[in-house]
């Protein structure tokens, strides 16, 4: 069974309802996966806009929202997730707004992509941050990353 991740509130390559951006109530979307590898200690999510600040001259690649320690038997986070309602042993990274938790779609120009990650992981990364930026969180799981699934959607303003 392939590795997969989906959201009930939007389909692949479709558009993120207002809800969950900085337009609407900002709140996590909830996801759904399935597929978990055999041998998946651990899952982690990173979601991110490659398109910033402007999708015709992207610049940097804008990290929304770092998440470790999902447990592979969990099959999806509920809308609202972010700050409160992951499961114990699960934390929240640092996103480039400079906070942590989920922080949804803004962009300032055009149509941005938003690519929603999860990767199934042979071990818990080792991350010495209670609140570990995403390059912290690759670093830590570099050599240990059995699958990836992903999701991507889309907002304009």
């Amino acid at each position: 069974m392939p590795f997969t991740l989906s959201s009930p509130a939007f389909g692949a390559g479709q558009s993120i309802p207002r809800r969950y951006t900085c337009d609407g109530e900002d709140v996590s979307p909830p996801l759904a996966w399935s597929g978990v590898p055999e041998g998946t200690a651990s899952l982690a999510l990173i979601m991110e806009d490659p398109d910033a600040p402007d999708p015709a001259a992207p610049r940097r690649i804008f990290v929304h929202w770092v998440v470790t320690g999902l447990p592979p038997s969990l099959t999806g986070l509920p809308e609202g997730a972010s700050g409160g309602q992951l499961p114990a042993g699960a934390r929240e990274g640092r996103n480039d707004m400079g906070g942590t938790g989920y922080n949804g779609p803004c962009p300032s120009i055009g149509r941005h992509r938003y690519y929603f990650r999860l990767f199934a992981l042979d071990a818990e990364p080792e991350v010495a941050s209670a609140q570990p930026t995403k390059a912290e969180l690759e670093a830590a799981m570099a050599g240990h990353v059995l699958a990836t699934a992903e999701l991507v959607g889309t907002y304009e303003r």
